[in-house]
């Protein structure tokens, strides 16, 4: 009983953290209807677990009309759960949540099959799933991933990946951040030198225009280099380049090589 009461005195306290608009204790308890289907849940789970499978039903079935948040008796919720706004949420029988995991309203975590057995996902902790999103059959969202709005998600996640689309698709992975986050600042040097506002090519956003630019950014990069090189050896070859020598487009270098490309291209 008293860790039972120290749980949902944690989940209330976590929506202080994750929610500005909550003021005071009092109205969190009164007013916010993720505490009370969470509150629900937890008693529906133990009753579930003492094999009161009915009353358990019964009392889960109360908490969705009264919430609109439908949590299967059957799921298994760590600590600390945020559910914001909740409407429309639904979590199946065979769902895991690790702790400190929000969702947002409209969010299923549902089967995809009529299969007894685990048949619905797993969210380690830390995770975060958006507005809307379907999370859906017996995968794996792995530690302090985030899944967008709307989304769709059939496969497994990995660690700190972001999610987005229909299908779901990982557009960042802990592993490419790190190499993503190297080839964003030689997008920016070289955005910089030929004097563009590098503000939109921003690796955060999945959006079609910065994607565009990204690529068209990397493409002149490596036409530059490639010219460099080309003149290089022209010139060691003895050949005379007749080329008007291109203006000039600020002191910033890409490789440390703006001496070496101006020897190139007289």
């Amino acid at each position: 009983m008293i860790n039972f009461i120290k749980t949902i005195k944690e989940d209330i306290a976590s929506v202080f953290q994750r929610d500005p608009a909550a003021r005071n204790v009092f109205e969190v308890i009164t007013t916010y209807p993720g505490i009370h289907a969470i509150l629900i849940h937890r008693i529906s789970h133990v009753l579930w677990r003492w094999k009161l499978k009915w009353l358990a039903r019964v009392n889960s079935n109360i908490g969705r009309l009264l919430t609109g948040i439908e949590i299967h008796p059957g799921a298994t919720i760590g600590r600390r759960f945020f559910i914001d706004h909740g409407m429309g949420v639904v979590i199946g029988e065979t769902a895991e949540i690790g702790d400190d995991c929000t969702i947002y309203h409209g969010v299923t975590l549902g089967g995809t099959s009529w299969n007894k057995g685990k048949r619905h996902p797993t969210l380690s902790d830390f995770v975060v799933v958006g507005a809307g999103a379907k999370v859906l059959g017996p995968i794996t969202v792995g530690m302090a991933a985030r899944i967008g709005s709307n989304a769709v998600v059939v496969k497994d996640v990995p660690e700190e990946a972001t999610v987005v689309g229909v299908p779901g698709r990982t557009i960042f992975s802990s592993e490419e951040k790190a190499k993503a986050s190297e080839q964003q600042k030689q997008r920016e040097k070289f955005a910089e030198k030929l004097g563009f506002d590098a503000y939109g090519a921003t690796q955060d956003m999945p959006d079609p225009v910065a994607t565009a630019i990204n690529n068209m950014l990397d493409h002149i990069h490596l036409m530059d280099k490639q010219m460099e090189n080309m003149c290089k050896s022209l010139k060691q070859l003895g050949s005379e380049i007749d080329i008007e020598k291109l203006p000039d487009l600020g002191p910033c270098e890409i490789d440390g090589s703006s001496d070496s490309k101006e020897e190139g291209l007289k």
